[in-house]
């Protein structure tokens, strides 16, 4: 209630009651702002990284080759399909030479895990690959797209998750390699089974690449680069963390997944291999995300200059 005098309007005491009432309600705002953003706004806006990757043994004939890399989809009508309709959208207008999906198209609900991997229980969940995989043949590019399975789909129906990718022109590579030529230059591109649902063979994926010439490696959980940099691979490229989905200020993500606490996003060096963390497209469990918003990258190669 304001008093109103001849000259002036006085306003009723600022007592420690009123302060007290006033920070409550600034603080329970703030934390309402964040939760609308974590929940409603961050989530569908995909971020585009761009990164410039130097490679001791690209020779010049790859410099400036673009790949672009999604990962860890989740498939949902009603919170991933928002994302990933977008993230198309923005990779086409990029134009990219390579585009690399680095799995978990599908998700296993927490209380699923009992069953038998690849049994009914568990293979129900692999019926949203397909309108995955429809938003994901969209996508265009100068060779194409290359996936591979991430854990949520190895212990789901793998088989059957290949297939449908394969149907909407997504090559799927488990522990196998394929080989890109350009301008007489060969670079390989490797792809291995989930390390935790699958069964990774590393050598097998590498078999019959010559030692000379350099390897991009698709493997779902950055954590396996201690044991890639082991081998003549050159990138891994990496999701499966989400990056936390939720970073907080001086503490970073509070929960991070199994294989995924390491290197949970970003740019790393391990031995002489080099690492990138995709933190993803969709979520997992919980739609949210805050301070770790969903991302494009777009990689661009480079040849070192003894290359």
């Amino acid at each position: 209630m304001l008093l109103q005098t001849r000259d002036k309007v006085l306003l009723p005491p600022f007592t420690r009651r009123r302060f007290l009432q006033a920070t409550a309600a600034a603080v329970a705002s703030g934390f309402l702002a964040a939760g609308v953003d974590a929940t409603i706004f961050e989530p569908n806006q995909p971020q585009l990284v761009k990164l410039e990757i130097p490679l001791d043994r690209l020779s010049g004939a790859w410099d400036g080759f673009r790949i672009v890399q999604l990962s860890d989809f989740h498939y949902d009508d009603h919170f991933s399909a928002v994302p990933i309709r977008k993230a198309v959208d923005m990779i086409n207008a990029l134009d990219p030479d390579l585009i690399v999906l680095t799995g978990d198209f599908v998700t296993i609900a927490p209380f699923s895990r009992h069953f038998h991997r690849g049994g009914r229980g568990r293979a129900r969940f692999a019926d949203v690959a397909e309108p995955c995989a429809a938003l994901l043949g969209k996508l265009r590019s100068r060779l194409g797209s290359v996936a591979i399975m991430g854990n949520h789909d190895a212990a789901t129906d793998p088989d059957r998750i290949t297939a449908i990718l394969q149907a909407h022109g997504i090559q799927v590579l488990i522990n196998r390699c394929m080989p890109l030529e350009q301008r007489g230059s060969r670079l390989w591109l490797a792809g291995i089974d989930d390390v935790l649902e699958g069964e990774p063979d590393l050598s097998r994926a590498l078999k019959g690449i010559p030692s000379n010439e350099p390897v991009v490696l698709l493997a779902h959980e950055p954590d396996f680069a201690l044991d890639a940099a082991q081998y003549p691979v050159d990138l891994q490229l990496s999701g499966h963390s989400h990056g936390g989905q939720v970073r907080l200020p001086l503490i970073g993500a509070p929960i991070l997944p199994e294989m995924g606490t390491i290197f949970p996003w970003g740019l790393h060096r391990v031995g002489q291999l080099t690492l990138y963390t995709n933190v993803g497209i969709g979520t997992v469990r919980v739609p949210v995300r805050l301070n770790c918003p969903p991302e494009v990258t777009l990689i661009t190669l480079r040849a070192s200059s003894g290359a």
